[in-house]
């Protein structure tokens, strides 16, 4: 099996994980842990997971002039990235956050004209549009009266946040990955993530009851630590060392379908005709966003 294909199934593994992740997380915030508290559990646990892979690892001395991304790189993936999603699952919807992180290859097209000038064709703008219009829907128009998501439209927003951090996450973090062993890597961005998101997430963390989490919580917090933050990001980390960042973005389109799936099979979330729409609109416009366009004649 060649590396490419190895990357491709990398890449639809890490987003079958986070397919899921959206209901697995809901279920255990904010009843059990607060989303920060999570947020310290996912980090300090894949900081640790990593640094014990380190036999495994090449010694590469890291240069000086690429500290900088690596603390940018830190900041948008593992800080920004990560608090602004589970707290916006806390406030919002599984099916609702599974639509909306989808826009990140958007996002990733966008970001890549302004960076590394990447050419936006006519196909990609409306794409763009599109996209956009889809998850401005949710963000605006998106609002329930459910006891388990106080406040939609902010949760919607901060999925937003989410998904632009993380592109840009995507584009600056080819670089080091491509310049050192990829595991070394994620092992540095998880350490700094760690440090520097310790005032926000440890007050919470010193919160959560331990002897009163039921088996399934701890199976969740279990899943979202190994699988969707250490395996995860090990899987897209690999997909990049062969594929664009634009392609390993591409496969968050296959996130609402997984996510609204498994969210309305557990009964955790419904479908309304105005999430359908949005989720539409969202997916034609990444299809426009992703789909190469054929050379002119």
């Amino acid at each position: 099996m060649s590396k490419r294909t190895l990357a491709l199934l990398a890449a639809i593994g890490a987003t079958f994980i986070y397919g899921i992740n959206h209901t697995i997380a809901k279920e255990v915030m904010p009843t059990y842990v607060q989303p920060f508290g999570f947020i310290f559990l996912r980090l300090i646990g894949a900081t640790v997971l990593f640094w014990c892979m380190t036999p495994f690892i090449p010694n590469e001395k890291i240069e000086r002039s690429d500290w900088g991304r690596f603390f940018i790189c830190a900041v948008a993936g593992m800080g920004i990235n990560m608090l602004s999603f589970f707290k916006g699952l806390e406030l919002s919807t599984p099916i609702n956050s599974a639509v909306l992180i989808t826009v990140t290859p958007i996002i990733v097209v966008v970001l890549s004209a302004l960076f590394i000038k990447e050419k936006i064709t006519w196909q990609k703008g409306v794409g763009i549009f599109i996209g956009l219009i889809g998850a401005l829907t949710l963000v605006l128009f998106g609002a329930e009266n459910r006891t388990d998501a106080p406040n939609i439209p902010l949760g919607n927003f901060l999925f937003i946040i989410n998904s632009l951090s993380y592109g840009i996450y995507l584009i600056l973090v080819k670089k080091l990955i491509t310049k050192y062993h990829p595991f070394g890597v994620l092992r540095w961005l998880f350490l700094i993530g760690t440090i520097i998101s310790l005032p926000l997430t440890l007050p919470d963390f010193l919160e959560i009851q331990w002897a009163s989490l039921p088996i399934n919580i701890i199976g969740a917090i279990a899943f979202v630590i190994l699988g969707t933050t250490f395996c995860t990001y090990l899987f897209n980390a690999f997909a990049l060392t062969q594929l664009k960042a634009t392609t390993v973005g591409t496969f968050a389109y296959l996130q609402p379908l997984i996510g609204v799936i498994f969210a309305i099979a557990s009964g955790k979330d419904h479908l309304n005709m105005l999430k359908l729409t949005a989720m539409l609109l969202v997916l034609l416009g990444v299809y426009l966003v992703s789909k190469k366009a054929k050379p002119s004649l």
